[in-house]
């Protein structure tokens, strides 16, 4: 990202203003408004040991607004393509809250009580998006959180989920479907940087079409086709780490 792209992008703001106001509010009550998915929020793939433990925690899409029942949802996806792909016994947790920005996901997690987990995959940014969170506390945040997890959890490494491309979101009208979707890659990009720069920290990547038949009937979170596909990359992502922490817990 050049120096100067903070600056087009707030002028573009500045000058798209009233446009992206009037569309932001008249999208938020055409909206449906979306269940969170039904089902456990636990559980375990698998006997004996070691279990790899698993921890989600995130927004809406971690929650599985969009789909029915959590088995359908990231959640079901991801723990049965991560038991598949280790041959491993897995146990698995979810705690997500929809709307929520990253801030809100530490607060929820700090709150809880929380399982031991092994690895935690974090699902967020598009709140922080919508809430035009800056960029630099945007990722601030997300460092204080996997830092929280590494040092005061015990987690051996955590696993952000990318953001998705909100310019392609059925529900969102142009421009401001394209405003939302340039914050989302920005983001995006600068979380992939840093997580680049350390050994605990990675950011998936996931692609994955989002057209009409693959979205919820909201045109803005993910439908049972997108949830399979990113549960399936988060799963390949994982299992390709180096994990020893399972081990060392025998």
């Amino acid at each position: 990202m050049s120096r100067g792209e903070p600056a087009r992008s707030l002028a573009l703001k500045l000058v798209l203003a009233p446009v992206l106001v009037a569309q932001a509010v008249a999208t938020r009550r055409r909206a449906p408004s979306l269940p969170e998915a039904e089902g456990p929020r636990e559980g375990r793939l698998g006997r004996g040991d070691p279990a790899l433990r698993l921890l989600i925690a995130g927004d809406s899409s971690a929650a599985g607004v969009g789909v029915a029942r959590q088995d359908q949802a990231l959640a079901g996806h991801l723990s049965r393509a991560l038991h598949r792909a280790l041959a491993r016994p897995l146990q698995w947790s979810l705690r997500a809250r929809s709307g929520f920005t990253t801030q809100q996901v530490f607060a929820l997690l700090r709150e809880q009580p929380l399982p031991a987990a092994d690895v935690a995959v974090v699902v967020t940014g598009v709140n922080d998006v919508i809430d035009q969170i800056p960029l630099r506390r945007a990722l601030a945040q997300r460092a204080a959180l996997a830092d929280w997890l590494l040092g005061e959890r015990g987690v051996s490494h955590v696993v952000f989920a990318p953001l998705p491309p909100v310019e392609r979101f059925p529900l969102l009208p142009s421009p401001l479907r394209n405003v939302m979707g340039a914050d989302a890659h920005r983001l995006d990009d600068a979380v992939a940087r840093w997580t680049a720069t350390r050994s605990d920290v990675s950011h998936a990547v996931i692609e994955v079409e989002l057209g009409p038949d693959a979205m919820a009937i909201d045109g803005f979170h993910p439908g049972e086709p997108v949830y399979r596909a990113c549960g399936e990359a988060l799963a390949a992502h994982i299992s390709k780490l180096t994990l020893t922490v399972a081990e060392e817990h025998r």
